[in-house]
């Protein structure tokens, strides 16, 4: 038994990337299922349709969407720290900066999953279920439901990037000069990080309104953040 790969520090590593990659695959998938196909229907859709949707669909998607986020969020950063440990200094490298690019990018992915995006669909749902039943509309509900679009095309523009940086971090790696300060790019990047998560909580969606605008926007934001690295490493 000792000698299967499996059972040693390289195979639990491995076993925590397989889960980040399959909770990772339910978590984006319905993102964009979210985005790019139930938004368009739900707009075509009549109102009888869409609140059968909303009672019955919705939450089931949104059970595997929000566990999908809460599983890769947790075996990739469990994934870093085992790296960490093994070898020390290894956030300072190139691996570690374009990883942790794509870490802060999921972070903030996740954090508007389980307290942004769900808490207001809860309001949805509710407001569906109660009008589907003769009673009272929630009020505040279409607001809570805009608010909910604005975090979720949010994320799909942090997906994006959080998908270059994840393969780059092995795949892609940069040349470092001896004079570089790999805490140099994290930081101008979550400036901007912030800034963009700042009208996710309070904002619009502005550019990101169609699908087209926010896919161009992710692809935009992607090449903007690796040009950072680029130029300050």
């Amino acid at each position: 038994m000792d000698d299967l790969a499996l059972f040693s520090t390289t195979g639990l590593l491995f076993i925590l990337r397989w889960f980040h990659f399959f909770f990772g695959v339910i978590w984006i998938g319905l993102l964009y299922y979210f985005n790019f196909v139930q938004g368009a229907f739900f707009a075509e859709t009549d109102a009888n349709t869409k609140s059968n949707a909303t009672q019955k669909l919705v939450p089931r998607a949104l059970w595997w969407f929000r566990w999908g986020a809460m599983f890769t969020f947790l075996t990739g950063w469990f994934t870093i720290f085992i790296e960490m440990n093994q070898t020390p200094g290894i956030l300072m490298s190139s691996w570690g900066v374009l990883i942790l690019i794509g870490a802060m990018l999921g972070t903030l992915m996740w954090a508007n999953v389980w307290f942004v995006i769900w808490p207001n669909q809860k309001i949805v749902i509710q407001n569906a279920l109660q009008m589907a039943t003769g009673g009272q509309a929630i009020p505040g509900a279409a607001d809570r439901g805009a608010r909910a679009t604005v975090a979720s095309r949010t994320n799909v523009l942090f997906s994006i990037p959080l998908l270059f940086f994840m393969g780059a971090a092995k795949h892609l790696p940069i040349i470092m000069s001896p004079d570089a300060k790999p805490h140099m790019p994290l930081g101008i990047i979550l400036i901007i990080l912030l800034v963009l998560e700042a009208n996710a909580l309070k904002g619009k969606t502005g550019p990101m309104t169609t699908i087209k605008g926010v896919i161009h926007c992710g692809f935009a934001l992607a090449l903007v953040f690796y040009a950072i690295v680029e130029a300050v490493l």
